[in-house]
């Protein structure tokens, strides 16, 4: 097992070094020429699409590194605005902003570094086997015709002169060769650390991200909020209000006609009543849609499944939480499940629903599961992207898989922490 993998990280170091002499050479010298034009106006049109291959080319090693070493390189590139101009306004506009991006230039910092120092690294995990075979190979006989052509051959630190010292670069083989079956899996990883140097982002890099994250899901949630007061203002305006003033009216009418038509007033008193009642539903509706009170007395979980016995659809309900999160999170995570239910049971097609609640390594992670049609997405504008404004208030995050025949699974991690069971009111 040890000497087949020694052999697999051979083979791959043999592909990197192969890659890092003719890709990260190649991209470099034509990035530098390209930024070099740029002052002619030429280098303006080719300095994008080359530092989209110089992106993608690193990329590749991410992945490469994450499958072949388990070392995982985040991304460091800010995102580009949607609304960008389109054009040749549109062009220079985006090249200035891949030239402002600190991850650019650390980009072709790791250009340098991977022909020399990471070709260096990838050679030496890939050389010790071939070069074992040609010990091998030299004392079969071959030494004779290379010495009769050369003179003393050196293989390593051996001259080669005769049979015996030929034996001696046998042993010499078989010694690499065992230094080869622990070293290449080791120097292989040690090429992907020297690239997860300049590939990752830095400290400050990280933390310039995290800052501009904040901001966009503050103003999501602000925005957010004002959209709730606004539903909530127009629904009482144009529901219970109307209904309370229109009771007021028929009271005081009822009132006027207490004497003189006490039928009459017997009639608008019992209608009065009935639009109390329809108003006092209105407002228990309206509450419900703020905050539950079963959220608020027994949980998410049991929130939940007060939920699924609402919908039209068969809803499967397993929850595994042995605590309570922080009221709001229990709040969002109660919406998120809400609006994936809605969705399914408006636009899926589906027969049934499987929700799955538990809490792991210090998130709350949530699945829902339909059986429908598929075909969800998270576009501007759809009831997902609302749910993951939501989420991105607590640094929560939504991931849909809904191929095209279904079935459609909504997958939701917020990072939070379980505290005792809140009493029951």
């Amino acid at each position: 097992m040890r000497v087949r993998k020694a052999l697999v990280a051979a083979a791959r170091g043999l592909v990197l070094a192969i890659a890092s002499l003719a890709g990260s050479i190649t991209l470099f010298v034509l990035v530098v020429l390209s930024l070099a034009f740029i002052p002619l106006g030429v280098g303006v049109l080719t300095t994008p699409p080359l530092l989209a291959l110089v992106r993608a080319h690193a990329n590749q090693r991410r992945l490469l590194a994450a499958r072949w070493s388990g070392v995982e390189i985040p991304l460091p590139y800010r995102a580009l605005p949607p609304d960008r101009r389109g054009g040749l306004v549109g062009v220079v506009e985006q090249c200035s902003l891949l030239l402002r991006d600190p991850a650019t230039w650390r980009d072709l910092l790791w250009l340098i570094v991977d022909m020399t120092a990471g070709a260096v690294v990838a050679l030496l995990a890939c050389a010790p086997m071939p070069y074992a075979l040609e010990g091998w190979v030299l004392a079969l006989g071959t030494w004779h015709p290379i010495v009769g052509a050369t003179g003393t051959y050196w293989y390593g630190f051996v001259p080669v002169t005769s049979q015996a010292t030929a034996n001696y670069a046998a042993l010499l083989g078989c010694g690499l060769l065992v230094m080869g079956i622990f070293t290449s899996p080791v120097l292989l990883r040690a090429h992907f650390l020297v690239g997860r140097a300049f590939l990752a982002p830095t400290p400050r890099m990280t933390l310039a991200e995290r800052v501009h994250h904040l901001t966009e899901t503050r103003h999501d949630a602000v925005d957010t909020s004002a959209a709730e007061l606004r539903r909530i203002e127009r629904d009482l305006h144009d529901g219970a209000q109307a209904r309370l003033v229109a009771m007021g009216m028929s009271l005081g009418t009822v009132e006027a006609l207490m004497e003189k038509d006490p039928a009459k007033a017997k009639e608008l008193l019992a209608a009065a009543r009935a639009s109390s009642a329809e108003a006092l539903a209105e407002l228990r509706d309206l509450v419900r849609g703020i905050h539950p009170p079963v959220l608020a007395e027994r949980g998410l979980g049991d929130a939940v499944r007060a939920l699924a016995l609402r919908m039209p659809l068969s809803v499967e309900v397993e929850v595994d939480l042995p605590g309570r999160t922080d009221e709001p999170v229990e709040t969002a995570a109660y919406f998120a499940i809400s609006e994936l239910l809605t969705n399914a049971a408006k636009h899926s097609g589906a027969d049934r629903v499987w929700i799955d609640i538990h809490h792991d390594d210090g998130a709350l992670r949530i699945a829902v599961t339909d059986d429908g049609r598929g075909g969800a997405s998270q576009a501007d504008g759809s009831g997902l992207s609302g749910v993951q404004r939501r989420l991105g208030a607590f640094d929560g995050v939504m991931a849909i898989s809904s191929p095209v025949g279904g079935p459609t699974m909504a997958t939701i991690e917020i990072p939070c922490r379980l505290s005792a069971q809140r009493p029951t009111v």
